[in-house]
């Protein structure tokens, strides 16, 4: 009896192994781009024709010698790796040796190259895997490489891909977050012949994420480089860049922009995107999220790359101490200090700006401690005037705020019931009415002691610290009754004791709120998400006073 398994045919082994790793028009962008931009090219043109299956990549990269050109379209040839110890200390986008072969496979391949060291280029064309052309040509050095008649020879793969529309959305995409990762890049990207877009270089992926996002504004950002310790490590080094969008001025409907990056590549981490969601939640407004991109260096034997072929998914070491590192770092720049004090500009919404209506209530500001300016590393601000007893007027070195008063002691109050949540006795039990079973769970679940006291009737013997001594407890209570965890009772807390809007302050009194209010971990918003403070810069002043006129001129003289 003959045998049922049988060794493929090299052609179909190859096809296969091609669909694999080049499944779609954008797979052949990706594989390209990234090849130049291990290449070191500084301008890279993206050239597409999707109705006709044709694409062209262009770069100003390193190039390639006529030697290279004959072996490059071979199955897992590669200039990145030598042996499997390498396998462990990737320093570069591609490795596999997989992308010109795949291509070449399933597409008609032409290549022109010259590398920086030679006096000529080359022209070599690849049909059916295999080289038919080699020939001396003219070209500056850098690489050209021309993919025609993509998928020609799978057409149930042409058939089942998305539609052009997609997968031009794909190749955007795909462009978009290596320009991210590699700031310095210029792009150009045609579509049929026409323009399509086009990405400027920057010093970090700050410049980049308002070119990509329309709506977001270079001054709506903060960015932060921090070193880092690799855990256990005590000579490797490390980094982390990060730029957040700030939480009063910029965020989503949806998390679709919580971009995480690992040594140039965009990966998917859910474990580190959660962590920025989680650390930036009291910080947005409520149903909102953050816009924010994370660049980790590290040292290329803790990152794993074998895990999916298409390099989107790693392992990576010490993930828990890269999500700890991670949480200092929003929390530092979300700090006003003088290096984030450029940033704050005159905000054009002044008219969104968020009127709530507060009842009036009394105020007992009593001086906290707090640390002195110069460690904490923060701009001197003066408290100068109140606002209709609801702003303060609040002096700097380049221009002033407008300080929300109930808000930023909100953000006050909640960190200190962050960082000290106290439940003491009440001398009088507070009787609450008419609970249901979900409400005496909820305060139960709050550590609120009750008792039963009657009919419908239960005595509260406890409550939070902040709440104890006011007269509107009993309100309280029910509030926090009414649901939610922890961290939302605290919120709670925090807005019901906070200063009211149109209380009266003096001057010592608002220094003090400003002083505390300067030093929190997150001054840019309150609980809710709401923004603290507007901004009107010197510069800006200058410019809407028309400072820079020449008199004689303004007067028509």
């Amino acid at each position: 009896m003959s045998s049922i398994i049988q060794t493929l045919p090299p052609d179909v082994i190859n096809l296969i192994a091609a669909g694999e790793v080049i499944d779609s028009l954008a797979a052949v962008v990706r594989e390209l781009v990234e090849n130049s931009l291990d290449a070191e090219a500084t301008r890279i043109t993206v050239s597409l024709m999707p109705n006709l299956w044709q694409l062209q990549v262009t770069d100003n990269g390193k190039g390639m010698s006529v030697e290279d050109l004959r072996l490059c379209a071979n199955a897992h040839s590669t200039s990145k790796i030598r042996d499997r110890q390498d396998l462990w200390k990737i320093n570069s986008l591609g490795f596999r040796g997989e992308a010109l072969h795949s291509i070449a496979q399933v597409a008609e391949l032409e290549i022109f190259s010259r590398a920086a060291i030679d006096e000529i280029g080359w022209r070599v064309a690849y049909q059916e895997g295999k080289l038919v052309t080699e020939e001396i040509v003219a070209i500056a050095s850098g690489t050209i490489i021309t993919v025609a008649n993509l998928f020609a020879s799978l057409p149930v793969r042409r058939r089942a891909l998305p539609s052009v529309n997609q997968q031009i959305k794909l190749v955007q995409n795909i462009i978009h977050q290596l320009a991210l990762t590699h700031p310095g890049i210029t792009w150009q990207v045609w579509q049929n012949q026409k323009p399509w877009f086009n990405l400027s270089p920057g010093m970090t992926a700050k410049e980049i994420l308002p070119q990509i996002l329309k709506r977001v504004n270079l001054t709506d950002l903060q960015f932060l480089k921090l070193d880092v310790a690799v855990p256990e490590e005590s000579e490797a080094k490390s980094n982390l860049e990060l730029v957040i969008g700030l939480p009063d001025r910029c965020h989503r409907h949806r998390p679709d922009w919580v971009k995480i990056a690992v040594n140039g590549r965009i990966v998917r981490l859910p474990e580190l995107e959660q962590t920025i969601i989680t650390s930036m939640a009291k910080n947005v407004p409520r149903d909102r999220y953050p816009v924010s991109f994370l660049h980790l260096h590290l040292p290329s034997h803790l990152v794993d790359w074998n895990r999916h072929p298409a390099k989107t998914e790693i392992y990576l070491h010490y993930l828990p101490d890269w999500q700890e590192q991670v949480t200092q770092a929003i929390e530092k720049a979300l700090t006003i200090t003088p290096i984030n004090l450029p940033l704050a500009v005159v905000n054009q919404r002044v008219n969104k700006l968020l009127k709530v209506a507060e009842e009036k209530n009394s105020y007992n500001c009593e001086p906290n401690e707090t640390k002195p300016k110069h460690e904490l590393n923060l701009i001197q601000l003066k408290a100068v005037a109140q606002v209709n007893k609801t702003y303060i007027v609040v002096e700097h070195s380049s221009g002033f705020w407008l300080v929300e008063q109930h808000i930023a002691h909100e953000r006050v109050l909640y960190e200190q019931i962050q960082d000290h949540w106290q439940l003491i006795p009440l001398k009088t039990p507070i009787l609450l009415n008419n609970l249901n079973f979900f409400q005496l769970e909820q305060l139960e679940r709050l550590k609120i002691e009750i008792e039963p006291f009657g009919e419908g009737i239960w005595a509260a013997r406890n409550a939070p610290a902040l709440l104890a001594q006011r007269d509107d407890c009993h309100e309280a209570l029910i509030e926090l009754s009414l649901g939610g965890d922890l961290q939302s009772a605290q919120v709670a807390t925090a807005c019901r004791s906070a200063i009211r809007n149109g209380t009266p302050l003096s001057l010592p009194e608002m220094q003090n709120l400003i002083d505390q209010w300067q030093s929190t971990r997150n001054p840019r918003t309150c609980p809710h998400g709401r923004p603290i403070y507007l901004s009107l810069e010197e510069t800006s002043l200058a410019r809407f006073f028309r400072r820079h006129w020449v008199i004689g001129k303004s007067h028509g003289i």
